[in-house]
């Protein structure tokens, strides 16, 4: 007890029933709030060779850690982003007359590339590998870092604001961001291997792109749409596509056995 007293305060906290309760829930919240960013770096890195994608998701995913890190130490920085910097007039609002913010215009542009991007994918999915009319030419490794590191900032502003609403002490905030980027990165190889070797789901996770692109778009325009409503919708489709690639699966282990 003496040692723990003796601690400042921003260690302190971690040792607290209700420091710990905090940290976890944090945690969690920012893991669920972070699978959308792991999709979209698996779908980026799965563009580069072989031998580079497992450096593509690391780099990617620390600098999205850095990110969360830096704005949560820039918290004065941070409520002065959700100021209003100029006014939307009524005729272009449905809501009325409203602020535009510096995070509403992250949000917004951030949900653009984001729908620009995934659309562009799934084209070239459907038209580039399997029409073999042309060929994409594949982007280089300090391209495809450039990018991460542009829907990073969308997707940590977004988490971070999450982590100030939830929690009070900074320290605690680093903490549970540290901890579910751990977790994200332990499991992001899988996760990424998994995704290309199922096609289907990898188009999936596109369309879940593309939805959240313009959740934030929506969002830019204070449009208020519970995210329960986006994670169970992708929570059903991911159930569905589960027993898809199940019946496939069966149905190719059934086939060999035929030809057996």
């Amino acid at each position: 007890m003496k040692v723990i007293s003796s601690m400042p305060d921003y260690l302190s906290i971690f040792f607290t029933t209700e420091g710990l309760i905090s940290l976890l829930t944090l945690a969690l919240l920012e893991i669920v709030l972070g699978i959308d960013n792991i999709v979209f770096i698996s779908i980026l890195c799965g563009k580069l060779p072989q031998e580079q994608r497992a450096k593509g998701r690391k780099i990617g995913l620390l600098m999205a850690l850095g990110t969360r890190i830096l704005l949560l130490l820039a918290t004065a920085w941070l409520a002065k982003l959700t100021s209003p910097l100029f006014e939307i007039p009524q005729m272009f609002s449905m809501k009325g007359p409203h602020g535009v913010s510096g995070r509403d215009m992250v949000l917004f542009f951030g949900g653009l590339f984001l729908l620009y991007k995934s659309t562009k994918e799934i084209h070239h999915k459907l038209e580039g590998e399997d029409g073999g009319d042309f060929k994409v030419k594949a982007p280089s490794f300090t391209a495809v870092v450039i990018q991460i590191a542009l829907i990073d900032l969308v997707f940590s502003l977004d988490s971070v604001i999450t982590a100030v609403g939830m929690v009070k002490e900074v320290s605690l905030m680093i903490g549970g961001v540290v901890i579910s980027m751990g977790v994200m990165l332990a499991f992001s190889g899988k996760i990424s291997d998994f995704i290309e070797k199922h096609p289907s789901l990898k188009m999936l996770a596109l369309s879940f792109l593309i939805m959240i692109g313009c959740l934030l778009v929506a969002e830019s325009f204070h449009a208020e749409i519970p995210k329960g409503y986006v994670y169970f919708s992708m929570a059903f489709s991911l159930g569905v596509e589960a027993l898809n690639i199940r019946l496939r699966t069966k149905s190719v282990v059934k086939l060999r056995q035929e030809i057996r």
